[in-house]
């Protein structure tokens, strides 16, 4: 019941709290991304929803548009601004996902959109990650985020499409408050990111 119904209105409700809440924050960011990187504040990208569905995703800019002699964009590592590691590390980057949310494209909880161009390198047990709507946070982010391999992050997130619950989303976000608070495990050790997923050895 709660997948089908209680979920949507979960996602719904929360999201118009903490948009209300985090509006003074959210105009702040707005202010500090348009003084240091200018134009766009948002950073939009087509990304994998439920069912491998896309959608833009919608977050506060935090890197530079610096490219190459070839007009190729730097590293992250070399565009990334130090208000974008503040942004990042905060996880008010994130905070534009609530439209997400709101739209329908996303739920607070649940398996982090990731990028298009790994649906077709995704097994089929980790494919399963889309078998619910993507989230801002998710088990997996609570469980290590980017320290842990991509292998183990798929696992949670399949363990997370069995064993949704309303009792275990409310867990998720309760660690997640901790997490951002703690401000851990936001890059991969030695990428100012995530390492991009290859594809898994066990295909």
């Amino acid at each position: 019941m709660y997948r089908h119904y209680g979920k949507r209105l979960f996602d719904i409700a929360g999201s118009l709290v903490l948009l209300v809440c985090l509006a003074p924050l959210l105009l702040i960011a707005i202010a500090a991304v348009r003084l240091r990187l200018g134009s766009p504040v948002f950073w939009c990208q087509r990304r994998p929803g439920l069912g491998g569905q896309p959608f833009t995703l919608i977050k506060f800019r935090t890197m530079t548009g610096d490219r190459d002699a070839s007009g190729r964009l730097l590293p992250d590592a070399e565009r990334m601004t130090a208000l974008g590691s503040l942004l990042r590390s905060s996880s008010v980057d994130e905070l534009p996902e609530l439209v997400n949310v709101l739209r329908g494209d996303m739920s607070l909880v649940g398996p982090r959109p990731l990028l298009m161009q790994y649906l077709e390198r995704y097994t089929p047990t980790q494919a399963r990650r889309h078998d619910v709507l993507p989230g801002i946070t998710g088990l997996a982010q609570v469980s290590g985020r980017n320290a842990l391999g991509w292998e183990e992050k798929f696992a949670l997130d399949v363990r997370y499409v069995d064993t949704c619950s309303f009792a275990l989303d409310l867990r998720i976000l309760a660690l997640t408050v901790l997490r951002v608070v703690a401000r851990r495990d936001i890059s991969q050790p030695g990428h100012a990111t995530a390492q991009e997923f290859m594809g898994s050895m066990s295909r």
